[in-house]
């Protein structure tokens, strides 16, 4: 289980998060929404180790600042927006670096780190890439190439900031499908900050709405994302109807 308690980031005399406290299960899946500049992205590096904070942040009861490095990459996989990619590198060879926190004394990949990664290179539709540089994919294939690596660690948290943001739809459905299976499979916990509310809603146990860095509204699909809490919140006007398994449509309203 993760859990924040009264977490807080300042960045200069700035504070960009304010006292958030949260609570996701294993194998739960939290979405992070709001406006830009809400403090999404700040969230999950925070979650993710990579920022001083005030507050706790706890992963199976064990505070993430205590980690060594090598132990929270074992733990916690991190996708960030827009992460530095090598663009010589190969698709496979770039997947395998997601098992480096793994590996032994002399660094080296084992057989069944590459098993790993060719297993997560096929469930992404990337095999016929495998030799492919970075720098030679589109925008989608680079962003799944990205996920694999990520996935590729196995830590049981995943974080991801926009993962699905340069995908086309049925990618988009292949990717979120995929972190769902793992959740049920391998107990996979998953935070993923998101524009797309209907996505969010679509895949998300809970929904976590923040505004200026506030935790706004946290709780079910259904129970965040309601006409009168994005008009607040998003400053929109929009139609949201519940599908047939009782999760939010949202379809943003035309003005006349």
């Amino acid at each position: 289980m993760l859990r924040t308690s009264s977490l807080s980031i300042r960045r200069g005399q700035h504070c960009v998060l304010h006292e958030l406290s949260l609570r996701v299960r294993e194998g739960g899946w939290l979405a992070v929404v709001g406006r830009n500049g809400a403090g999404k992205s700040t969230l999950l590096a925070a979650l993710a180790g990579l920022l001083p904070y005030n507050g706790e942040i706890e992963l199976d009861g064990v505070d993430v600042s205590t980690l060594p490095r090598r132990k929270r990459a074992q733990r916690i996989a991190y996708l960030p927006q827009t992460p530095i990619v090598p663009e010589q590198l190969g698709v496979a060879d770039y997947v395998l670096l997601g098992r480096v926190p793994h590996a032994g004394y002399f660094g080296r990949s084992s057989s069944a780190d590459q098993r790993i990664a060719t297993d997560v290179l096929r469930r992404l539709e990337l095999r016929h890439f495998a030799d492919r540089p970075l720098g030679t994919l589109s925008g989608g294939e680079r962003q799944r190439a990205m996920l694999a690596r990520a996935l590729a660690g196995r830590a049981p948290l995943f974080l991801a900031d926009e993962p699905t943001s340069a995908l086309d739809l049925g990618h988009q459905q292949q990717v979120l499908e995929l972190l769902d299976q793992l959740r049920s499979s391998d107990g996979l916990t998953v935070i993923t900050a998101m524009h797309d509310l209907t996505l969010a809603a679509q895949y998300a146990e809970q929904v976590a709405l923040l505004d200026a860095g506030r935790l706004a509204a946290v709780g079910r699909p259904r129970d965040v994302l309601t006409e009168s809490a994005l008009a607040q919140h998003y400053g929109v006007q929009v139609d949201v109807t519940l599908d047939i398994n009782s999760r939010p449509v949202i379809t943003p309203r035309r003005s006349k």
